[in-house]
């Protein structure tokens, strides 16, 4: 099974779902802006990626952060960020049959498709 996290009206997103699609591979879409990231997912992906992969520094969401929050930013308040503010998390993830991918690298995704 693949599932594929992210935010629906994400570029890279979007791009992974047109390059899975061409792939004729089949995978679940879990919109974490929708459905949101409860601590047990936020969980699961701390456990695959390092924190600083998993936590998207570029984007508005981060920058709007209070310099106090950034700076103190550990594996315990990951989570609540990412349970508070989903769009905080780095896209895409993807979940290809137990093997785990953070962002979008056809070359990868490839081998494991």
């Amino acid at each position: 099974m693949v599932t594929l996290f992210g935010i629906n009206n994400c570029d890279t997103t979007k791009k992974t779902k047109k390059w899975l699609d061409n792939q004729r591979a089949e995978f679940e879409f879990y919109d974490y802006k929708k459905l949101g990231c409860p601590s047990e997912l936020a969980e699961i992906f701390l456990d695959q990626f390092d924190l600083k992969d998993v936590i998207n520094t570029r984007g508005t969401t981060w920058r709007k952060l209070p310099e106090e929050q950034k700076n103190s930013l550990n594996r315990g308040n990951a989570v609540v960020l990412m349970e508070e503010q989903p769009s905080i998390i780095k896209r895409p993830i993807l979940d290809i049959h137990g093997q785990w991918v953070i962002g979008f690298d056809t070359e990868k995704l490839s081998t494991l498709i």
